[in-house]
Parts: C-alpha cells; structure tokens; sequence
C-alpha cells in the first residue's frame, strides 16, 4: 500500500531572496503565457512576481487576448507587456509551462507545474474567455500555494 500524496495541493518549498520569481513560458509568448503575466501581475503580486518569455517570438500580443483582457479586467497588455525570449527574464524560481507538450521550452526552476492550456488563437471569444478564466484561476491556485 502506498502513500497518497496530493501533488495538485502541495505546498513547494521556494528558496529566495524577497518574492518568488514566477516564468508563465510558452513557446512563442503572444497569448496564454502573456494573460498568465497579466493576471499574475493583478491577482498575486503581494505574493510573487510574474514574467512570461518563450523560445520564439511573434512580433506582437495575440490582439484577441489584449481585446478581451482589456474588456474583463481593464488590463492593456499592450502598455504593460511586450514578447520576450526566456534569455530576457530573471532566473524564475517557479516555472509554469501553459501547454505546449512536445515543444514545451526548457527552463528550470525549484518548482515547476505544466497547466495544459489548449492554444485558443483563431478561435472564438467564447474558446478565448474560457481560456482565460482557467488561467485565472491556476493563477490564484498558485497563489494560493506559494503564500
């Protein structure tokens, strides 16, 4: 018999100076890594800080996430954000890789959690809102767990 243990629920041990440095990393960092940043900038900084980066850049914030965060939370992704590479973070403390399987970028931290976020590019608002509230509320999970 073997012990059960709540990986979903537990509570990592992040070893830094001041607040934990949280990386949202996808491949290109044009739509769910950059609503991650958003959100985790809103709804966790008393806790950690948020950047997102990737591998590859696109040379803008997928428009559909910039209009519909703009329109849910009032947050212009365009005036506080702009596509990086993961050369262009501080080392993160905790890594969240959105979903991009095979092609996950390789980044490494003291805690890392892979949320599996289907890409809502191309799809309707309706795909894209409910992208986004699963991100905030793996946003505030995170919180939850690193308070």
């Amino acid at each position: 018999m073997g012990i059960s243990y709540d990986y979903k629920n537990c509570k990592p041990e992040i070893r830094c100076a001041g607040k934990p440095k949280v990386a949202f990393v996808c491949v290109h960092n044009s739509c769910r890594s950059q609503i991650a940043e958003a959100l985790g900038r809103k709804l966790a900084s008393d806790v950690f800080e948020s950047y997102s980066a990737g591998t590859e850049l696109k040379d803008h914030i997928n428009p559909d996430a910039v209009r519909l965060m703009k329109q849910v939370y009032g947050i212009d992704m365009e005036q506080t954000q702009h596509n990086k590479l993961i050369s262009e973070i501080p080392a993160p403390d905790v890594v969240v890789f959105m979903g991009c399987n095979v092609s996950c970028p390789n980044l490494a931290g003291q805690y890392a959690e892979n949320w599996e976020l289907d890409d809502p590019s191309g799809q309707s608002d309706e795909v894209f809102l409910d992208t986004i509230h699963q991100i905030e509320e793996k946003v505030i999970q995170l919180k939850m767990k690193l308070s």
